[in-house]
């Protein structure tokens, strides 16, 4: 039966989430292609959903029905995610320095045909929230207990589909699903507030009938704290907006967009580690 995984301390989930920076610097300098600034924006996020005892899940038994459901929805910052599954026990650490190799299940976005424990194939932006919706209701009919989770990314949410899925998912009262933004504020053409600005956005996923919560989404704590009100809500969806800086944990990437989609030289691998270290 899929459990939530061991708690551990607040300075051990840290310590972790440096640990799955360095895994996504180090595989996307070894494939010299990926996208590291989305990655790392999404690292405490992750580090809470399976390391906080948030998630339900059991890497030896990856396809309980009990478990709890997770989608990347802006696929191409699965480097995280790979990270994670690997440190939780899904597949050998060393296979991280497959990513995006020819037959390597770690593809450049999620691909269910190659790796069977995704939830679904992603990276086809604005579509994950609506497989979500899917998933929640599905639990819904058979009377099954699981959550799903679903990481949108800002630049993605600016397709139509993900304001249909939101309207779907309210007046479905489905309060077994959580939306993660990743609001990292910048997307692979520059600063959203300069392409499409959407603000306020706690203010439109309220009016579409969410429940809304603003966190730092680099204060494990706090995200923690998110994730904990979200299993209390009953009657509606609840949409965690996490405030997060692009390519964060790594100075140099931090903020600068230009990381978007650039892999690290080997000098600039090594930089970044160092600073993780």
């Amino acid at each position: 039966m899929s459990v939530q995984s061991p708690a551990r301390s607040l300075d051990e989930l840290r310590c972790l989430a440096k640990r799955l920076r360095c895994h996504v610097v180090r595989m996307i300098t070894a494939a010299k292609s990926g996208h590291p600034g989305g990655s790392l924006s999404a690292t405490e996020l992750i580090t809470a959903l399976y390391f906080g005892d948030v998630l339900r899940h059991d890497p030896a038994a990856p396809h309980d029905p009990n478990r709890d459901r997770f989608i990347m929805s802006k696929g191409h910052a699965v480097p995280i995610l790979y990270a994670a599954l690997a440190e939780a026990g899904y597949f050998p650490v060393e296979e991280l320095l497959t990513l995006r190799k020819l037959g390597s299940p770690l593809q450049g976005h999620p691909s269910k045909a190659d790796m069977p424990i995704m939830e679904a194939s992603t990276g086809s932006l604005g579509q994950g929230l609506s497989v979500g919706i899917g998933l929640a209701l599905a639990a819904k009919l058979d009377g099954a207990d699981y959550r799903t989770y679903v990481m949108v990314g800002d630049g993605e949410a600016e397709e139509g589909q993900v304001w249909e899925a939101a309207m779907s998912a309210a007046a479905r009262k489905l309060d077994n699903l959580v939306c993660i933004l990743d609001y990292n504020k910048c997307q692979l053409d520059g600063p959203i507030c300069e392409i499409l600005n959407w603000e306020p956005v706690p203010d439109k996923w309220t009016a579409f009938g969410w429940h809304v919560i603003e966190v730092d989404g680099h204060d494990i704590a706090a995200i923690l704290t998110a994730f904990a009100e979200a299993k209390t809500v009953t009657g509606k969806p609840v949409c965690i907006i996490a405030h997060t800086v692009k390519g964060e944990g790594v100075s140099f990437m931090a903020g600068n967009n230009e990381w978007h989609g650039k892999a690290p030289t080997l000098e600039e691998c090594a930089a970044a580690v160092c600073e993780l270290a």
